[in-house]
């Protein structure tokens, strides 16, 4: 039986058949042109104290809508403003309701480094979120094999993007290792059952080395939860609909980050 991540992937699959006949990658690439660095996501996330991906995700498979008419451009200005320390920008259509669009608005509104959150399996998405405003990209490490995972490391590098590269267990640590990660992040959420288990950063924290940047995902609801995840060790946590569905987001911004 096909899971939820198996699903995706094989549209994004289709989808990026359609798009390389529009826009072939060589012509793509030579839009992006050279690349220097943008803003520093990475660096963004081992200031001191906690550091608050905030995330812009109109819906969820989990949940279904949360603000299908928020605005990209209020809702960064917002978390800039609340003292997010990076924004993280669903891209991804079907599901979350997101754009290219969106990661394009959100550079013109704010200074934060942003990430694209999608389910990234081509090089030629890459140079989308380049081209479109990115200064990361995530890299699912599920969805990839461990060949196109650290050739997806090494191009991101190239383009002048960080990666951040999410594990859900112990294996996937070692792949991501093992491909040169050196931002990890924990999902909380299984991938495949769209589970949610906050304790799996707790039992995941000890086989990441030292020196190592690791983001807690999904799951994180309150000060308290932040609280933990920081005297564990974790250096910065991703949240997306405890913001997307707070009726004030910036007072909501600053209980998480306190």
């Amino acid at each position: 039986m096909s899971t939820f991540l198996d699903r995706v992937v094989d549209e994004i699959s289709a989808d990026l058949v359609t798009r390389k006949r529009a826009i072939p990658e060589e012509q793509l690439r030579a839009r992006v042109g050279p690349a220097p660095r943008g803003r520093p996501f990475s660096e963004a996330l081992v200031a001191e104290g906690i550091s608050l991906i905030a995330e812009m995700k109109r819906a969820s498979p989990s949940r279904g809508p949360i603000r299908p008419d928020a605005a990209v451009a209020d809702v960064v200005r917002t978390y800039e403003a609340a003292g997010a320390s990076a924004a993280s920008i669903l891209t991804e259509t079907r599901h979350f309701g997101g754009s290219l669009d969106d990661l394009a608005e959100a550079r013109e509104a704010c200074s934060l480094p942003l990430l694209r959150k999608d389910f990234v399996i081509d090089e030629y998405q890459l140079l989308e979120a380049r081209r479109a405003g990115a200064d990361a990209a995530l890299l699912i490490v599920a969805a990839l094999s461990d060949d196109r995972l650290e050739s997806l490391i090494a191009a991101a590098g190239e383009i002048g993007l960080d990666a951040l590269v999410e594990v859900h267990d112990e294996p996937e640590i070692e792949r991501a290792l093992q491909a040169g990660a050196e931002v990890i992040g924990i999902n909380n959420r299984d991938l495949h059952s769209l589970e949610v288990d906050i304790e799996t950063s707790f039992r995941l924290l000890p086989e990441v080395p030292a020196g190592t940047v690791v983001v807690a995902e999904s799951g994180i609801t309150s000060r308290e939860d932040v609280v933990r995840l920081e005297t564990a060790g974790v250096d910065a946590i991703l949240v997306g609909e405890a913001l997307m569905g707070a009726d004030d987001a910036a007072s909501a911004v600053q209980e998480l980050v306190g």
